[in-house]
C-alpha cells in the first residue's frame, strides 16, 4: 500500500521490478514483462496478462 500512497501523493512513477504477478497485477497502471531482457510485453495489467508471449514465458504453453 506504501508504493500506491506514494504515487497518489506525489505523482512519481515507480519503477518495480517483482516476479510476484498477483502483486504487480494488482497495484500497476502499465506492466512491462521481460523475458532473458527481451520485452515482451508493455501495456496495461489486462493486456499483458492476455499477451499470448507473456503467458507462454510465465505460464508455459500447455496452460
Amino acid at each position: 500500500r506504501f508504493i500506491l500512497d506514494v504515487n497518489d501523493e506525489f505523482g512519481t512513477t515507480i519503477v518495480l521490478i517483482e516476479h510476484d504477478m498477483g502483486v504487480v497485477m494488482d497495484i500497476s497502471d502499465r506492466v512491462v514483462v521481460l523475458d532473458y531482457g527481451k520485452k515482451i510485453g508493455d501495456g496495461t495489467p489486462d493486456e499483458v496478462r492476455s499477451n499470448e508471449e507473456v503467458i507462454s514465458a510465465y505460464l508455459g504453453t500447455s496452460h
